[in-house]
């Protein structure tokens, strides 16, 4: 087995999830080579770049300490299996994309029974063959090298900025408070962003 989480780290993160999935376990081995090459956040400041909303994303939460509420976690919505992680103090870095055919030849039908078991519309022979492939697939995932799963090259795009204390400003409009790099500024008066979206429909 070519995986070297334990499985109490595996344990949290299904806890913190909610559950074990395909997408899960694509994040945990994500966050596997982030510690692999450059440590856990708690020991060297890193920054993830995610470009998914996947569920794979709490895996890298959970392992690597980099997380959406410290602003070191940025998610960019590309729609890409892929992960990118910046060490801030000697600038190694590294993004990894998911090599989809790693999954195995059963991952197309594996897609679609879990579209069904999640709608409830899945048979009891359609849930046991779904958890029969989920079984397969996790092994596979776990037990292939991370040079199998990830394709890996240096990140095009530089580091993002460290995050910052920033002030709030009222809206004019709604009255609620709103980080000032948020807000749009319309005919000298301060506006939250779904308040600038209405007085643009009104210009």
């Amino acid at each position: 087995m070519n995986c070297t989480l334990t499985q109490e780290q595996v344990d949290r993160a299904v806890a913190f999830h909610g559950h074990e999935c395909p997408g899960l376990w694509i994040g945990l081995r994500a966050a596997e080579l982030c510690l692999r090459e450059l440590g856990h956040n708690d020991d060297n400041p890193i920054t993830a770049v995610v470009e998914t909303d996947m569920c794979g994303v709490d895996g890298i939460q959970v392992l690597t300490g980099c997380t959406l509420g410290k602003g070191n976690l940025i998610h960019r919505d590309l729609g890409k299996t892929a992960f990118s992680f910046y060490r801030t103090t000697d600038g190694k870095a590294l993004r990894a994309v998911f090599q989809r055919e790693a999954m195995g030849p059963e991952n197309g039908e594996l897609r679609e029974l879990m579209k069904k078991v999640f709608s409830g519309s899945a048979t009891t022979e359609e849930q046991s063959r779904a958890k029969e492939l989920k079984t397969k697939t996790r092994r596979r995932i776990f037990e292939a090298s991370l040079e199998d799963l990830f394709t890996v090259t240096e990140p095009t795009a530089p580091a993002p900025r460290s995050a910052k204390i920033l002030d709030s400003l009222n809206c004019v409009a709604c009255g609620e408070s709103t980080m000032e790099s948020r807000t749009r500024r319309f005919a000298g008066q301060t506006y939250c962003i779904p308040c600038f979206a209405v007085v643009e429909q009104k210009v």
